[in-house]
């Protein structure tokens, strides 16, 4: 190979390198505007962070999507994930969710709780054991929007039918966070295709 033709490979890398980044970005950001939501059998709430019993401005909103999705008649039950964010907390991202929910009025009933999960992937594989235990089969993912390309993906994995539904609004505000959130999830995107394929 000529030297000339060795240059232009290493000047075409680069931007092939950056097309494929930007495409994943776009990809990230288009499933992050789309609501799947529809008739189901389960609401799932992912689980974010808890302060004692109260949610984080980041959880608090995708409680409350759930809530409203459940208020529109579109599933019967709401499943909230997450377990304990510390060996000194009183309360499971869970129940913390759960008990918010209770507060606005969601019957007891309607709503299962796992307190095991940590991460994303544990959130939907806890969501969905609970599903098969109780004659499950359709959800609605509730997330934030950035997060919801990751979300689908796993929950699928978790052999889930899974609808996606972001929040309507986002904590994460303003250039800087959310240019981060997007970072994370691409760099995410990336992460777990290369564990997929070792």
């Amino acid at each position: 190979m000529s030297r000339r033709r060795i240059w232009r490979w290493l000047w075409c890398l680069p931007v092939l390198v950056g097309a494929w980044l930007l495409g994943v970005a776009l990809y990230i950001i288009q499933v992050g505007h789309r609501d799947q939501a529809a008739k189901s059998d389960a609401i799932i709430v992912l689980g974010a962070a808890a302060y004692d019993a109260k949610p984080s401005p980041v959880f608090e909103e995708r409680i409350k999507h759930g809530i409203d999705l459940y208020r529109r008649g579109l599933a019967p039950k709401l499943i909230f994930t997450g377990g304990y964010g510390g060996v000194d907390a009183r309360f499971s991202e869970s129940q913390v969710g759960k008990r918010y929910a209770e507060k606005h009025d969601v019957p007891e009933g309607a709503i299962l709780i796992e307190t095991a999960s940590r991460t994303t992937k544990q959130n939907l594989t806890e969501a969905a054991a609970l599903m098969r235990d109780n004659g499950l089969h359709r959800a609605i993912v509730v997330s934030d929007p950035l997060h919801m390309a990751r979300a689908m993906r796993l929950a699928r994995e978790a052999g889930i039918d899974a609808l996606g539904s972001p929040t309507p609004s986002t904590r994460f505000r303003g250039f800087g966070p959310r240019l981060r959130f997007l970072l994370q999830e691409m760099y995410f995107f990336h992460r777990d295709r290369i564990l997929d394929a070792v």
